[in-house]
C-alpha cells in the first residue's frame, strides 16, 4: 500500500483526486494480453503492435492501471485533472524505485482504445488510462539513454 499511498499524495487542484488505481494481478493481466489479442485482430492493429502490448502484459506478475477520472468541475479545466493523473504515474515509479522495486510506466494503443479500456478494465466513457506501472523486482539494470541537452530546453527570463 505504501506505494499507492505515495501516488495518491499527488498534488491535484481542488482536491479532486481525478484518477484511480486498478491493482492487476496476474490472472488478470493474463486476461488482458487475450483481450489485447481479441480486439486487436479485430481492429486492424498491426500484428506487430499487438504481440508487443499482448507481451506486456502476458510476461508481467503485477501492474497498476492508473485510470484518469475526470470530475467536473467549474475551477479545474480537464487538462490539470490529466495532468494530475499523469503526476500520478510518475510518483508511483519513483516511489517503486525509492523502496528497491522495478518499476516501469508503459502505454500503447490498448490503453488509448475505448473498447480495451471499457471491457477490459470497466471504465466509464469519460475515463482513460494515464498509464499501466508494472511492478517487479529487476532482474537488469537498464542501460542510461540519452538525456535532452538542457541548454537547448531551457530559457533563462531575467526581467
Amino acid at each position: 500500500m505504501t506505494i499507492l499511498t505515495a501516488a495518491a499524495r499527488t498534488p491535484d487542484h481542488g482536491k479532486l483526486e481525478p484518477w484511480r488505481f486498478i491493482v492487476l494481478e496476474k490472472a488478470a493481466l493474463q486476461r488482458l494480453a487475450n483481450l489485447v489479442t481479441e480486439i486487436g485482430s479485430t481492429t486492424n492493429v498491426e500484428p506487430e503492435k499487438i504481440t508487443k502490448m499482448h507481451g506486456q502484459f502476458a510476461k508481467a506478475d503485477l501492474a497498476i492501471a492508473v485510470i484518469s477520472s475526470p470530475v467536473d468541475s467549474p475551477k479545474v479545466p480537464l487538462i490539470e485533472q490529466q495532468h494530475s493523473a499523469g503526476a500520478v504515474c510518475l510518483a508511483m515509479v519513483n516511489a517503486a524505485l525509492a523502496m528497491g522495486w522495478g518499476a516501469n510506466w508503459l502505454s500503447g494503443w490498448a490503453s488509448h482504445d475505448p473498447d480495451f479500456i471499457r471491457q477490459g478494465l470497466d471504465c466509464d466513457a469519460n475515463e482513460t488510462v494515464a498509464g499501466f506501472i508494472h511492478l517487479g523486482t529487476e532482474t537488469n539494470i537498464p542501460p542510461e539513454r540519452p538525456r535532452p541537452d538542457l541548454s537547448r530546453i531551457t530559457t533563462w527570463v531575467k526581467s
